[in-house]
């Protein structure tokens, strides 16, 4: 891979390269001359938003310039526009408008993600090594920047900053940064949404031999639910364990009926919060409304 520029030039805001950049400055480039941005986890996939776009630049051509930036051999990394420069290659384009800026890796890195992270919709893969990438960038930034920072203070602010960028909390972030730490075969069933994301990240503390037998499990025997992984905690460090064990502790976790704590709320503690007026069923319609928007709200934070 091409060598690529280190000088820093100075930019008034990354946010000028994302959304629909100026045409200003904007120059046609081979499109054999560009190359993908280095490991960046989006996809041109061949769905039918693609093919909308690729019948947008038969007819129209491509309306909004990609963003790249070069090297010192000629050709350019893409930031921003893989989608648009592999449909312009399916239509059969020689070139494609481009606005071209130096930046350094951290700068490029980040501005591939933002730029991205626009898209409509984004495979939880996707989602979760890019917030890894942008994040490596800012704390690779926290440590030129702040260096009485600790590394674990780098990385919480760098968290927090990420999270504000793409209306994530902290939590959330981390949630989906411990999806790359999943074996290939576990991911891809969280992007086919076999795998629910709450489990998956349970999964991705264990190391990839047990990773692997968990694999086998679902695929042999179906969902697996968080509650099944609970006895298994223990063994995050441990490699003592063998799959006929870990087959035993699974089954035998599925198969033990859940028995529900019983919980009782006094009438005294209800007078607290609810007129004398309000009769039962009032009371507990309030209650169950509580309930639903207490659950909505930690379905979202696992999304």
């Amino acid at each position: 891979m091409a060598q690529r520029v280190g000088q820093k030039v100075k930019l008034s805001s990354i946010d000028e390269l994302l959304g629909v950049p100026s045409t200003e400055g904007t120059v046609d480039l081979d499109v054999m001359t560009i190359y993908p941005f280095e490991n960046h986890p989006f996809r041109a996939v061949d769905d039918e938003k693609m093919e909308e776009l690729v019948e947008s630049i038969k007819e129209s051509g491509v309306l909004t310039p990609v963003l790249v930036r070069p090297d010192d051999e000629g050709t350019y990394e893409m930031i921003s526009g893989h989608r648009r420069l592999h449909a312009a290659k399916r239509v059969g384009l020689r070139k494609i408008p481009a606005i071209i800026k130096e930046m350094t890796n951290d700068d490029a890195t980040i501005a591939m993600v933002n730029a991205n992270m626009q898209r409509e919709e984004i495979l939880p893969s996707e989602r979760a090594f890019a917030l890894k990438m942008k994040m490596d960038a800012l704390n690779h930034q926290g440590k030129r920047s702040d260096l009485t920072l600790s590394l674990e203070e780098t990385k919480l602010h760098s968290a927090t900053e990420v999270g504000e960028s793409v209306g994530m909390k902290r939590a959330q972030i981390h949630r989906y940064m411990r999806l790359t730490y999943l074996i290939p075969k576990l991911l891809t069933m969280v992007d086919e949404g076999r795998l629910a994301i709450a489990v998956a990240v349970e999964i991705s503390y264990f190391n990839p031999t047990y990773q692997q037998w968990i694999w086998e499990y679902i695929h042999e025997n179906g969902m697996i639910k968080q509650e099944q992984l609970m006895d298994l905690r223990q063994y995050r460090d441990d490699d003592s364990l063998t799959q006929e064990q870990m087959i035993d502790i699974l089954i035998q976790k599925r198969s033990t009926p859940q028995t529900r704590k019983k919980i009782l709320i006094t009438e005294r503690k209800l007078n607290k919060y609810f007129p004398a007026y309000y009769s039962q069923s009032e009371i507990e319609r309030v209650i169950v409304s509580l309930l639903e928007q207490w659950k909505a709200s930690q379905e979202s934070e696992e999304q």
